[in-house]
């Protein structure tokens, strides 16, 4: 019955990361009702997401080679910080992370609920000028450095995070910074997974029947995108996200 849960859950968070987004909302709960420690099952929930970056930078890849001068720095930002995500993570006992995680989530749940209107805001106020974003060169780098801390030690609303990163880059092209997003993600799941891993941090095991419930949820989602009503889905997915965050509050603070 774990197995099936964790298919099904992946069946779920892939379906939804492909229409809608907040694929971890479903994913890391099953991950933890299958007896999973919290720290494990975070790790463990980036090992399973993996894939969905990747393919979806593949699909992307004629948009993102356009703006191929910019990924290597991108990647290396991605990489070094997502690594020191991952290591503040296990640096963190499963009590502690108990008393963080509905903060996370909640975080989260915001990101996704108001994503559009935060990229919309920052994207009115980013400037296109060379002169501007020249001048604000290091303040990108650093920002970008802090979501991909993020994004190593808490997966979930990273997408949303890197693109108001992108629309205050200058970053207009959806479809770029779409791919842009993916890239980037792909690279801090990568430094991610390759520190938990280490660590013997990620159970395999149950990881894997989530993974593949994940890739067989976003082939088959892909397919039927067009015909799925996407703001319905993304009410639906924030009313759960609200429910699961006071569900979390009321575990870790008044269980």
């Amino acid at each position: 019955m774990t197995e099936l849960l964790l298919v099904l859950a992946g069946l779920f968070a892939g379906t939804l990361n492909t229409l809608a987004g907040g694929g971890s909302f479903v994913l890391f709960p099953a991950l933890l009702a299958a007896g999973i420690p919290p720290v494990i099952a975070n790790a463990t929930n980036t090992f399973a997401s993996l894939p969905g970056y990747a393919s979806g930078a593949v699909g992307f890849w004629s948009d993102i080679v356009r703006h191929r001068e910019r990924l290597l720095a991108y990647s290396i930002v991605g990489l070094v910080f997502g690594y020191a995500g991952a290591e503040l993570l296990l640096h963190v006992s499963n009590q502690a992370f108990v008393l963080v995680v509905p903060w996370l989530m909640l975080f989260a749940v915001v990101l996704f609920a108001f994503g559009a209107r935060i990229n919309a805001f920052v994207r009115l106020r980013a400037g296109s000028g060379g002169r501007r974003q020249r001048a604000g060169a290091i303040g990108l780098v650093l920002l970008l450095a802090a979501i991909s801390l993020y994004g190593g030690f808490f997966n979930a609303g990273l997408g949303v995070l890197l693109l108001a990163f992108l629309a205050l880059a200058g970053f207009t092209d959806i479809h770029a910074m779409n791919g842009l997003k993916l890239w980037i993600s792909t690279v801090v799941a990568l430094a991610g997974v390759a520190r938990f891993a280490l660590s013997g941090a990620i159970d395999w095991y149950h990881g894997a029947f989530a993974l593949a419930g994940i890739v067989v949820g976003a082939y088959g989602a892909a397919r039927l995108a067009k015909r799925v009503p996407t703001p319905i889905i993304r009410t639906l997915v924030i009313v759960y996200g609200i429910g699961l965050t006071g569900w979390f509050f009321w575990s870790a603070y008044f269980g």
